[in-house]
Protein backbone atom coordinates (compact mmCIF):
# COMPACT_ATOMS: atom_id res chain seq x y z
CA UNK A 1 0.00 0.00 0.00
CA UNK A 2 1.64 3.43 -0.82
CA UNK A 3 1.77 6.30 1.11
CA UNK A 4 -0.68 9.30 0.63
CA UNK A 5 3.70 11.20 -0.01
CA UNK A 6 4.45 8.59 -2.28
CA UNK A 7 1.21 8.37 -4.31
CA UNK A 8 1.58 12.35 -4.40
CA UNK A 9 5.30 12.27 -6.09
CA UNK A 10 4.14 9.21 -8.14
CA UNK A 11 1.51 11.35 -9.60
CA UNK A 12 4.21 14.40 -10.26
CA UNK A 13 5.75 12.34 -11.61
CA UNK A 14 2.90 10.46 -14.00
CA UNK A 15 2.19 14.42 -15.14
CA UNK A 16 6.19 14.84 -16.11
CA UNK A 17 6.07 11.77 -18.56
CA UNK A 18 2.83 13.34 -19.90
CA UNK A 19 4.62 16.48 -20.45
CA UNK A 20 7.91 14.95 -21.71
CA UNK A 21 5.47 12.86 -24.11
CA UNK A 22 3.91 16.55 -25.47
CA UNK A 23 7.32 17.96 -26.11
CA UNK A 24 8.41 15.21 -27.87
CA UNK A 25 5.84 15.52 -29.79
CA UNK A 26 5.49 18.76 -30.66
CA UNK A 27 9.64 18.74 -31.28
CA UNK A 28 8.18 15.80 -33.95
CA UNK A 29 6.19 18.30 -35.49
CA UNK A 30 8.63 21.01 -35.72
CA UNK A 31 11.19 18.56 -37.10
CA UNK A 32 8.69 17.10 -39.63
CA UNK A 33 7.92 20.56 -40.91
CA UNK A 34 11.12 21.76 -41.31
CA UNK A 35 11.52 18.59 -44.11
CA UNK A 36 13.97 17.06 -40.87
CA UNK A 37 11.92 13.50 -41.25
CA UNK A 38 14.78 11.30 -39.60
CA UNK A 39 14.64 13.64 -36.50
CA UNK A 40 10.83 13.67 -37.09
CA UNK A 41 10.74 10.00 -36.82
CA UNK A 42 12.78 9.89 -33.97
CA UNK A 43 11.16 12.18 -31.81
CA UNK A 44 7.67 10.75 -32.53
CA UNK A 45 9.20 7.45 -30.96
CA UNK A 46 10.13 9.42 -28.13
CA UNK A 47 6.84 10.64 -27.03
CA UNK A 48 5.43 7.18 -27.67
CA UNK A 49 8.32 6.01 -25.76
CA UNK A 50 7.47 8.78 -22.93
CA UNK A 51 3.78 8.11 -22.67
CA UNK A 52 4.83 4.46 -22.17
CA UNK A 53 6.69 5.86 -19.25
CA UNK A 54 3.52 7.65 -18.17
CA UNK A 55 1.38 4.40 -18.25
CA UNK A 56 3.87 2.17 -16.05
CA UNK A 57 3.48 4.49 -13.14
CA UNK A 58 -0.06 4.84 -13.40
CA UNK A 59 -0.61 1.31 -13.87
CA UNK A 60 2.13 0.75 -10.78
CA UNK A 61 0.34 3.41 -8.27
CA UNK A 62 -3.37 1.90 -9.02
CA UNK A 63 -1.87 -1.60 -8.38
CA UNK A 64 -0.23 -0.60 -5.32
CA UNK A 65 -3.87 0.78 -3.84
CA UNK A 66 -3.51 4.36 -4.94
CA UNK A 67 -4.78 5.95 -7.25
CA UNK A 68 -2.89 7.10 -10.54
CA UNK A 69 -4.34 10.49 -11.98
CA UNK A 70 -3.79 12.13 -15.49
CA UNK A 71 -3.10 15.89 -14.68
CA UNK A 72 -3.90 18.79 -16.75
CA UNK A 73 -0.18 19.16 -19.15
CA UNK A 74 0.66 22.87 -19.86
CA UNK A 75 1.75 23.71 -23.54
CA UNK A 76 5.13 22.79 -24.39
CA UNK A 77 6.48 24.95 -26.99
CA UNK A 78 5.86 24.22 -30.75
CA UNK A 79 8.63 26.09 -32.65
CA UNK A 80 12.75 25.59 -32.28
CA UNK A 81 15.90 27.43 -33.79
CA UNK A 82 17.91 24.27 -35.47
CA UNK A 83 17.90 20.63 -35.05
CA UNK A 84 20.96 21.31 -32.80
CA UNK A 85 18.23 23.31 -30.53
CA UNK A 86 16.02 20.30 -30.14
CA UNK A 87 18.27 18.10 -29.16
CA UNK A 88 20.01 20.52 -26.61
CA UNK A 89 16.48 21.04 -25.30
CA UNK A 90 15.60 17.40 -24.95
CA UNK A 91 19.03 16.62 -23.23
CA UNK A 92 18.26 19.30 -20.75
CA UNK A 93 14.37 18.17 -19.91
CA UNK A 94 15.67 14.30 -19.59
CA UNK A 95 18.48 15.82 -16.91
CA UNK A 96 15.54 17.08 -15.36
CA UNK A 97 13.52 14.41 -15.78
CA UNK A 98 16.43 12.69 -14.11
CA UNK A 99 16.71 14.60 -11.28
CA UNK A 100 12.99 14.20 -10.63
CA UNK A 101 13.22 10.34 -10.61
CA UNK A 102 16.38 10.49 -8.03
CA UNK A 103 14.34 12.23 -6.09
CA UNK A 104 11.61 9.85 -6.29
CA UNK A 105 13.89 6.92 -5.62
CA UNK A 106 15.48 8.59 -2.49
CA UNK A 107 12.01 9.76 -1.00
CA UNK A 108 10.76 5.61 -1.58
CA UNK A 109 14.54 4.69 0.20
CA UNK A 110 13.80 7.18 3.01
CA UNK A 111 10.19 5.93 3.24
CA UNK A 112 11.50 2.52 3.40
CA UNK A 113 8.79 1.82 0.55
CA UNK A 114 11.19 -0.76 -1.12
CA UNK A 115 8.67 -2.34 -3.73
CA UNK A 116 8.42 1.46 -5.03
CA UNK A 117 12.54 1.92 -4.52
CA UNK A 118 12.88 -1.64 -6.49
CA UNK A 119 10.26 -0.54 -9.34
CA UNK A 120 12.02 2.77 -9.79
CA UNK A 121 15.37 1.07 -10.44
CA UNK A 122 13.92 0.76 -14.01
CA UNK A 123 13.27 4.46 -14.60
CA UNK A 124 16.70 5.26 -13.15
CA UNK A 125 18.46 2.60 -15.69
CA UNK A 126 16.23 4.26 -18.36
CA UNK A 127 17.06 7.96 -17.82
CA UNK A 128 21.14 6.57 -18.07
CA UNK A 129 20.17 5.56 -21.44
CA UNK A 130 18.39 8.51 -22.57
CA UNK A 131 20.66 11.24 -21.40
CA UNK A 132 23.51 8.83 -22.91
CA UNK A 133 21.26 8.48 -26.38
CA UNK A 134 21.30 12.86 -26.82
CA UNK A 135 24.39 13.55 -26.06
CA UNK A 136 25.30 10.76 -28.42
CA UNK A 137 23.50 12.59 -30.81
CA UNK A 138 25.12 16.16 -29.76
CA UNK A 139 28.58 14.34 -29.84
CA UNK A 140 27.28 13.74 -33.43
CA UNK A 141 26.29 17.43 -34.38
CA UNK A 142 29.68 19.03 -32.82
CA UNK A 143 31.60 16.45 -34.64
CA UNK A 144 29.70 17.18 -38.33
CA UNK A 145 29.10 20.56 -38.13
CA UNK A 146 24.98 22.13 -38.88
CA UNK A 147 26.47 23.59 -42.27
CA UNK A 148 25.17 22.64 -45.85
CA UNK A 149 25.17 19.04 -46.16
CA UNK A 150 25.42 18.57 -41.94
CA UNK A 151 22.03 18.69 -41.83
CA UNK A 152 21.26 16.59 -44.00
CA UNK A 153 23.66 13.59 -42.59
CA UNK A 154 22.96 14.66 -39.02
CA UNK A 155 18.78 13.95 -39.65
CA UNK A 156 19.87 10.85 -41.46
CA UNK A 157 21.77 9.40 -38.72
CA UNK A 158 19.31 10.33 -36.26
CA UNK A 159 16.45 8.45 -37.98
CA UNK A 160 18.89 5.63 -37.52
CA UNK A 161 19.23 5.39 -33.90
CA UNK A 162 16.70 3.53 -32.69
CA UNK A 163 17.79 0.96 -34.89
CA UNK A 164 21.53 1.15 -33.54
CA UNK A 165 19.77 0.63 -30.29
CA UNK A 166 18.12 -2.16 -30.92
CA UNK A 167 20.71 -3.50 -32.34
CA UNK A 168 22.75 -3.05 -29.58
CA UNK A 169 20.61 -4.54 -27.02
CA UNK A 170 20.18 -7.60 -28.61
Amino acid sequence: MLSKKIETALNDQIAKEAYASNYYLAMASWCEKSGLRGTASFMYEQSEEELEHMMKLLRYVNSTGGHGLVAEIPQPPNTFKSISHVIELALEHELAVTKSINKLVELCFNEKDYSSFNFLQWYVTEQHEEEHLFNSILDLIKITGTDGRGVYFIDNEIGKFREKEGAEKS
